[in-house]
């Protein structure tokens, strides 16, 4: 018998538990690597990412929805030049964390009745950036940027983007964040190097297999910004119709059939 497998069984070394985000929650977790569908639906959270946090930030006076915590920058800057600081800077932090406590929440009652959370939790996204263009049409061009309304509209955006952010994380096997890049772009580095210059075969399998998961949600990202940023000149806030109606494509994505996850 192998000397790890000795070890393992007398209980000397114990297995590596997976990460919340690869497993799967009784077997109703999918994969991106279990239909086309699926594999497209992390591109498609990108573009919408992109998009959102781009007509947000260019249409809600630097209002960041999906990059949250580049609100506090904003903030502090703001504050340190003695200018004044929207309100909308000050609890953007605060609501992206609620959206993230509903997500998991939702997410776990789900599961306890059977039920995967993933389209559930796409739906609710779209509801939510559905009521964020609604609010923002329904103020109109001429109201100011700090408007309660105004603040109420960003705030539905900081929403969808949480729940987004949650998803990928509850929902969706081997997804990479679709939300925000940072962390997407240090992975990707470092997987590109262990790739050219690892020498364990398996970290090099596993690098390339993360990388492939990875790139497209980098690429989708900024396809998405600049298609928000094309809009969102050219319709103003009447551009958040692109990511609402990429929240809707997702939402038909995840309800296409796809083979169920194998149970261990």
């Amino acid at each position: 018998m192998p000397l790890h497998q000795k070890l393992v069984g007398s209980g000397s070394v114990r297995p590596a538990i997976a990460p919340p985000h690869d497993r799967d929650a009784g077997g109703r977790t999918p994969s991106v690597d279990d239909s086309v569908a699926m594999g497209a639906l992390p591109i498609v959270l990108s573009i919408i990412g992109g998009s959102t946090d781009t007509i947000g930030f260019l249409g809600l006076n630097g209002l960041f929805t999906a990059h949250v915590t580049g609100n506090l920058v904003v903030l502090a800057a703001r504050l340190v030049a003695g200018e004044q600081a929207p309100m909308s800077y000050l609890i953007a932090v605060p609501v992206f964390i609620a959206g993230l406590a509903l997500a998991k929440a939702l997410a776990a009652a789900l599961e306890r009745i059977g039920i995967a959370s993933l389209a559930p939790l796409l739906l609710l996204q779209f509801v939510l950036l559905l009521a964020f263009l609604a609010v923002c049409l329904g103020a109109g061009p001429h109201v100011g940027h700090d408007a309660a309304i105004m603040t109420l509209a960003g705030m539905l955006g900081v929403l969808a983007m949480a729940v987004q952010n949650a998803l990928v994380r509850l929902s969706l096997r081997e997804a990479p964040g679709t939300a925000i890049m940072t962390t997407n772009v240090t992975l990707y580095a470092i997987d590109v190097v262990e790739i050219f210059l690892g020498r364990n075969a398996v970290s090099i399998a596993t690098a390339r297999r993360r990388a492939s998961h990875t790139w497209p949600a980098i690429l989708g990202f900024l396809v998405g910004c600049i298609l928000g940023g094309v809009c969102e000149a050219a319709l103003g806030l009447k551009a958040l119709v692109l990511p609402a109606s990429l929240a809707l494509l997702a939402v038909a994505l995840s309800l296409v059939p796809h083979p169920s996850p194998r149970r261990n």
